[in-house]
């Protein structure tokens, strides 16, 4: 058994506040009659819930993108840093979503959040091989000898093997990397294995998702059918 304001929240309705209004104003049946009490407790494996008319679930599966903005950590909670949780706005904080693998404080770009546990441990498992793809402006300039180096897993300083990854020049100084996992701080200590210290990190692509047009410090819900594209197999 459970609170009925506490099923609507979960099940994407809104947040505490907004769910009392919504009561209030009569647009919620249980067992198709009218329920106003938020403290009404309710079995969701038996009895029947419905906002104007339409059957809730309970707990809604989100998937949010996030242009994360440089100066954020990604945590759920930090005593003294300001956290990526900060950026979520209130409609889907309260769905209890949390970050997809994690973006350090300096780097900006596409980074998910989910209240789905086993879509989040698949996403972040190396054993899916989920790409992801960085852009990179570093010190110094990525030749062939870099390329071949990363493609064949490269080790670095503190003995850290990595898994074989793509390093794609495009310009002085720039450069595309793409890995499939997530080790701490693990491009920016890719690059300076190879002498190019990196000056600016951005993550652009996470398996078939991109940023698109999405602006920094900005989140949106992904569809189904892009969710059905980023999960692993």
């Amino acid at each position: 058994m459970e609170r009925l304001d506490k099923f609507l929240c979960d099940s994407g309705v809104g947040t505490r506040s907004q769910v009392k209004v919504i009561l209030k104003s009569g647009r919620v049946t249980v067992d198709g009659k009218p329920e106003k009490d938020p403290g009404k407790k309710i079995d969701p494996e038996k009895q029947t819930v419905c906002l104007d008319g339409e059957r809730l679930g309970g707990m809604r599966r989100v998937v949010l993108m996030l242009n994360k903005p440089a100066g954020f950590v990604t945590a759920t909670e930090d005593p003294v840093e300001k956290t990526v949780m900060e950026l979520i706005p209130q409609e889907w904080k309260h769905l209890d979503v949390k970050p997809v693998g994690r973006l350090d404080k300096a780097t900006e770009g596409l980074l998910l959040f989910t209240n789905d546990g086993d879509l989040l441990h698949r996403l972040i498992s190396p054993k899916k091989e989920v790409p992801k793809v960085y852009y990179a402006r570093h010190e110094g300039h990525a030749d062939q000898a870099d390329v071949e180096a990363f493609a064949a897993g490269l080790t670095l300083r503190d003995g850290t093997k990595c898994l074989p990854a793509k390093l794609e020049p495009i310009g002085p100084g720039e450069s595309l990397v793409t890995v499939c996992e997530g080790k701490y701080h693990q491009v920016r200590r890719m690059m300076a294995s190879r002498e190019m210290t990196v000056l600016y990190l951005e993550r652009r692509q996470e398996g078939s998702l991109t940023l698109g047009n999405l602006p920094r410090g900005q989140v949106r819900e992904l569809t189904e059918a892009e969710i059905a594209e980023l999960e692993p197999a």
